[in-house]
């Protein structure tokens, strides 16, 4: 064991005595390079930041030439010199004289641009020793109000950050790379039986009006409770998790459907397992959870286990899941399993950075909320079709169908979605407010509202009304579903006019 422990001692010796890396070597050229001809910043501008370099005097040159030349001016030896002449940090290297040198020293510009993604590389390198240091020192500080799986968290979010730090994507692209990209969504539109260019919903008429979830874009489906948004939600991940297919010549890519990220901060993984059985097997879920069924509903219920035990649908119950921990499991399923598109039951649920404490009021939190969702639909190129909760401001109408200004903190969520969508059910209203007896009304005037409000009770009984308000990609529009509360299943609807004269 002694011998073990003076290994481990030299070993940590020796560890102490290396250098980051770094090269001054090729920080000297770069900027050399930059102060002989200014058009070499452009080659570098988009990726290296004074922050890279591993000398704090070159980070410093790099920052004044940047101001110069975003300005307009000319960076050289002679516009630097008077900064830097009263510069301490060098003056150990002769001042002013030291850009002269860095200029005139300079052979070629050409491999400018390699030099700077050498001192981006070996930034990234000395940023992953200071990561990995202090997740060391984290995990032996063993604090109490920091568990490990939050440690873990946290590392792979500063890992994430580091690595997207400098990428030069997202720049200025040929307007035919745009169209090249929007010919093959409509051709991958043509082949699909849908004709969607987004993952499908399972859902005839509402995937004709939107065309399907589109990648990159933020579906916000809200609704009152028991409007039965938990229902269509899961409806929706369930079809599409059903209907993946990969594509032949690329396994990673999905030919159809997709694969279902559903972060249920609701209800428990049991509780959505609970409903989607039901939906599939047809048992009523409160007799499955009261434990009310034949020996034949059973068997349909472990018939239809058995059948959806291959379907790529994955379920996270994390309760007051944070932002950043949503985007961290998120992007860690996009890396596994190619996720294709994400759920997140409910919007409201979610906390911002930290324990909310940094936000003013609900609204700023809830803000930085769908800011994050958006970001985190075009980071990994997914629908995210997020649940939200109505204001009861419905409730004090006399028509209860809800609008956009009816959505809580409605500003950024309307704001951020690029599809806002409502579910509403009548039906649910109008058993809850049997007509009474107005003061001096007559029976007959009585009995007339009853049958009218019967008839429409049977009008509306198991209908459901999806309201498109928001749409950037297409119209807005409303569209009936059937809706089986026993079974929490929404189904297509097909209105007596579109049927056959033989039905």
């Amino acid at each position: 064991m002694e011998s073990a422990l003076r290994i481990t001692s030299l070993h940590d010796a020796e560890t102490d005595f290396r250098a980051p890396p770094q090269n001054l070597a090729a920080e000297q050229a770069l900027l050399g390079a930059i102060l002989q001809n200014n058009n070499v910043y452009n080659k570098v501008a988009d990726f290296l930041r004074p922050e890279h370099f591993a000398e704090s005097v070159h980070g410093r040159i790099f920052a004044a030439i940047t101001r110069l030349i975003e300005r307009g001016q000319l960076a050289n030896a002679v516009t630097l010199k008077n900064q830097f002449d009263q510069d301490p940090a060098l003056s150990e290297r002769g001042g002013g004289q030291y850009l002269s040198r860095l200029q005139a020293s300079v052979v070629t510009i050409l491999n400018a641009a390699d030099y700077g993604r050498t001192i981006h590389d070996l930034y990234l390198r000395r940023q992953l020793i200071e990561v990995g240091t202090d997740v060391v020192n984290e995990a032996y500080a063993h604090d109490v109000e920091l568990t490990a799986a939050q440690q873990i968290e946290a590392a792979e979010q500063r890992l994430f950050t580091l690595a997207t730090a400098g990428q030069a994507e997202g720049g200025f692209q040929p307007f035919t790379t745009a169209m090249t990209g929007a010919v093959r969504m409509a051709e991958a539109a043509f082949k699909r039986s849908g004709k969607t260019t987004g993952v499908a919903t399972g859902f005839t008429d509402l995937d004709k009006l939107l065309g399907g979830l589109h990648p990159s874009d933020l579906i916000v489906l809200a609704g009152r409770p028991s409007m039965g948004k938990t229902a269509l939600a899961t409806n929706i991940g369930f079809n599409a998790a059903r209907a993946f297919r990969p594509k032949a010549d690329d396994p990673a890519k999905a030919e159809d459907g997709a694969v279902v990220g559903f972060f249920s901060l609701e209800m428990s993984s049991e509780q959505l397992a609970t409903r989607i059985l039901a939906e599939e097997s047809g048992v009523p879920s409160h007799e499955i959870r009261q434990g009310k069924v034949s020996h034949e509903d059973f068997d349909k219920f472990v018939q239809a286990s058995q059948r959806l035990a291959s379907v790529p649908f994955f379920v996270d119950d994390t309760p007051a899941l944070t932002i950043a921990g949503l985007r961290t499991r998120a992007r860690r399923l996009k890396r596994t399993h190619n996720l294709g598109l994400v759920i997140v039951d409910y919007l409201q649920l979610i906390r911002g950075a930290g324990d909310g404490g940094g936000f003013e009021n609900r609204v700023q939190e809830i803000s930085e909320i769908t800011r994050g969702l958006k970001a985190l639909a075009k980071e990994l190129d997914v629908p995210v079709l997020a649940l939200s909760q109505l204001s009861r401001a419905v409730e004090q109408r006399e028509d209860k169908r809800p609008m956009l200004s009816d959505l809580r903190e409605s500003g950024s969520i309307e704001q951020d979605a690029d599809v806002v969508m409502f579910v509403f059910r009548e039906e649910y209203y109008l058993m809850r407010s049997p007509p009474t007896q107005r003061p001096e009304e007559s029976q007959e005037k009585y009995n007339d509202r009853i049958e009218k409000h019967r008839q429409r009770c049977e009008e509306v009984y198991g209908l459901a009304e999806i309201h498109v308000a928001k749409q950037r990609h297409g119209p807005i529009g409303k569209v009936t579903l059937r809706f089986d509360g026993n079974t929490t299943k929404f189904d297509n609807y097909v209105s007596g006019d579109r049927l056959p004269d033989a039905f």
